[in-house]
């Protein structure tokens, strides 16, 4: 069924463009406040711009679609790589670049921004915020971010360590910056904000650290705060506070909420957003709860377990952008426990559904349920799995809500239980793509299962560490992989081509691994996606055929764009491994998978490229060879449970490293207890993103750590050795 209003697309974009201060009273006056460039009416007649990609998603309805189709099925094996560029960071890149006017614009690892001329490569300036190492440490998920806005003669970006700066877009001058979080807790930024009538929009991270949600505006000429719009309310709030805010205390336990600011209540707004100028209305979405686990973020009354939707984690909230207003939610999943976030991408459009035109928003978060809602109202239209579920049945056609599994709701049940999605979800960060010629959303999903193991007495901790209230290291001792096995074994990722409106399938393409790149479709009639087996690929935006591919050396998880310059198309896309499963991924003992390298690069394409990479490093062999262990096994124990608490999201569950972050099963530090003290007590690493744990953990409980990382070491080195007996 082909979207109702496709064929007006373009006429559409010329009207608003021509119509814009009319729609948007006072737009040019804001527009002239940032100076000349990007203007309010540029940005809402994107649509009918394919020569840039002067925003996150391409337009304001993040549908990541180009209609150029100058690289089509029909040449798009003539592609190769005109230039690339060599990023100074080892880090995960998920930047979306933005091209403006002849000028390539992005951001990589570390908050660093860079420009080069779109055509050559070369490099026109860049900017290096300085962010403190020891901020790594307050990063779920790596140090990554995702793009930056522009609006008038500047960009905009959030550094990591919570700062909004504005950039000259022409020298890479700072304009201003801003800090817009309270820098003592571990907020971070990583998504890219949005600019809406000279308005700068960014959110932030840090639920799985306590803090509490929010997403602010900013003036784009001058940086003064506008608005702030909470996500959760606050322990004590009055009945002055905002009525959106009253609302949701009534679905929590605020009791708890308010006895500690280490609680938080979570609900950051870290990726995710959307806007529709004909309604004025953004949409935002908001993450998972602080901490994840519900009994101890609200429990009910009786102590058993869990309750409360918790408003509004887990939610699509539709906001007005000159305010800051609540306008209408939709959660995903009440009380969530789960850690999942409805922060993924939020896709506008407009088809006809039951022989009716509506205005759809669509989103397929981490629960595993792809959704279509009514943008206007907020009313549910209609929800299925795009991957495999076991936490809920299905959706509840008249309510919208999901019909729970009990046995998976651990947080009531206070027993283990293996989830599907897991809390790296069905579809996480990685954008999403939308072809209006095909009516599909391509999804880059995956399925990863997790074992949720309460944590008995958890207390919250605001100095370091994850406060989730679940045991990330429950299970992970045995020498066989233990329940990591079975972990390893919901291990499956794919491209899935999705039919909103009949809510099926019509295509999947496996990968070789979870965690493959965000998606661009084009009106050449492609798809185009990094992998985990680092390759860039072209697929048949109708059937998913394999059309073309690159060797690209090193993971891509970040989303393409393309754009053209004096009338020839280029795709680009940056590359280098990284990110939440990155950290954690355990290759080399469950998967039996070479692990996946970070090579960061900036890989830029044309018909009839030439331009050859670099040969490929040998990967270095470094086989496992740890001190004996001889630590007691009560002291391996509380090892065990402080490392899943306060290392396993960088160092990976079991002691078993990526090749982004050091194996500490590896780590020269093993041999020494002083050193080992030296880096994690004293802080001696921490310019490198290792800050000191001083403040959590006593001098006995790191050394703990140190037998429990040497026993595993042991472990897998007799677990290799008996491998290679049996090869021979």
């Amino acid at each position: 069924m082909k979207r109702w209003a496709a064929g007006a697309a373009v006429l559409l974009s010329a009207a608003m463009l021509a119509g814009c201060n009319e729609m948007f009273p006072g737009s040019e006056a804001g527009a002239a406040a940032g100076g000349e460039g990007i203007t309010t009416a540029r940005l809402v007649g994107a649509d009918g711009d394919g020569a840039n990609w002067i925003s996150h998603g391409r337009t304001y309805s993040e549908q990541r679609f180009s209609p150029l189709d100058g690289v089509n099925r029909e040449n798009v094996g003539q592609l190769g790589l005109a230039w690339f560029a060599d990023m100074d960071t080892a880090r995960g890149q998920e930047a979306t670049p933005l091209v403006i006017d002849g000028k390539l614009y992005l951001t990589t690892a570390w908050s660093k921004v860079k420009a080069f001329d779109a055509t050559t490569g070369k490099p026109l300036w860049e900017f290096d915020p300085k962010v403190p190492g020891e901020t790594a440490v307050k990063a779920c998920c790596d140090v990554v971010n995702r793009g930056l806005a522009a609006y008038g003669d500047k960009l905009f970006f959030g550094a990591l360590d919570g700062r909004l700066i504005a950039l000259d877009r022409n020298t890479g001058a700072v304009a201003w910056e801003k800090v817009t979080v309270d820098q003592s807790k571990s907020y971070t930024i990583t998504g890219a904000p949005r600019v809406i009538d000279g308005k700068v929009i960014i959110g932030n991270g840090g639920a799985e650290f306590g803090v509490r949600g929010f997403v602010a505006a900013y003036d784009a000429g001058s940086g003064e705060q506008l608005w702030k719009f909470y996500t959760v309310p606050e322990g004590g709030q009055g009945e002055d506070a905002p009525a959106h805010l009253q609302k949701a205390a009534a679905t929590w336990n605020m009791d708890v909420l308010g006895a500690s600011d280490a609680i938080g209540g979570g609900g950051t707004v870290w990726d995710s957003m959307a806007y529709d100028p004909d309604l004025d209305l953004l949409y935002i979405g908001v993450g998972n709860g602080s901490p994840w686990n519900r009994a101890y973020r609200s429990p009910a009354k009786d102590g058993s377990g869990g309750e409360g939707d918790n408003l509004y984690l887990s939610s699509i909230v539709a906001i007005r952008p000159k305010t800051g207003e609540y306008v209408w939610h939709y959660q995903t999943t009440p009380g969530e426990t789960w850690d999942f976030t409805a922060t993924q991408h939020i896709m506008l459009a407009d088809m006809e559904i039951d022989g009716k035109a509506r205005k759809v928003l669509m989103q397929a978060p981490k629960n595993g349920f792809f959704y279509v809602i009514d943008r206007e109202t907020g009313q549910f239209i209609s929800a299925k799995p795009y991957v495999s579920v076991n936490w809920a049945s299905g959706i509840d056609p008249v309510t919208g809500r999901p019909i729970e599994n009990p046995e998976t709701r651990v947080d009531r049940t206070g027993k283990p239980a293996m989830v599907t999605p897991g809390a790296l979800g069905g579809h996480n960060w990685h954008p999403m793509a939308y072809s209006p010629t095909e009516n599909l959303v391509y999804i880059p999903a995956f399925e990863a299962g997790m074992m949720y193991a309460p944590e008995a007495d958890w207390k919250p901790d605001r100095a370091r560490g994850f406060n989730v209230g679940f045991n990330l290291g429950a299970g992970d001792l045995p020498p066989d992989g233990g329940f990591r096995k079975q972990v390893a074994g919901t291990l499956r990722g794919m491209l899935v081509a999705w039919d909103p409106v009949a809510q099926k399938a019509r295509w999947t393409v496996e990968h070789p691994g979870p965690w493959n790149g965000g998606l661009l479709a084009t009106g050449g009639g492609l798809v185009f996606q990094g992998t985990t087996g680092s390759e860039f690929n072209a697929y048949d935006a109708a059937n998913g055929k394999k059309l073309w591919s690159f060797a690209a050396q090193t993971g891509v998880v970040a989303p393409p764009v393309t754009y053209t310059v004096g009338g020839e198309q280029y795709v680009a896309v940056l590359a280098g491994w990284g990110g939440a499963y990155a950290l954690s991924v355990d290759g080399d003992l469950i998967n039996r998978k070479a692990p996946v390298r970070n090579i960061s690069r900036l890989l830029v394409f044309k018909l009839g490229g030439t331009t050859k990479l670099p040969a490929e490093p040998a990967l270095a062999d470094m086989p496992l060879d740890p001190p004996p262990s001889t630590a007691s096994p009560q002291v391996i124990a509380v090892g065990q449970a402080k490392y899943g608490r306060y290392c396993a999201v960088c160092h990976a569950p079991g002691a078993v490293g990526s090749t982004v972050l050091p194996d500490l099963r590896r780590s020269g530090a093993l041999e020494s207890a002083a050193a080992w003290s030296a880096v994690v007590h004293d802080g001696a690493l921490k310019d490198n993103g290792m800050a000191s744990f001083a403040g959590s953990l006593s001098k006995d409980e790191i050394e703990a750590i140190r037998a429990y990382v040497i026993k595993r070491a042991n472990d897998d080195k007799a677990l290799e050795t008996s491998k290679k007996v049996a090869r021979r």
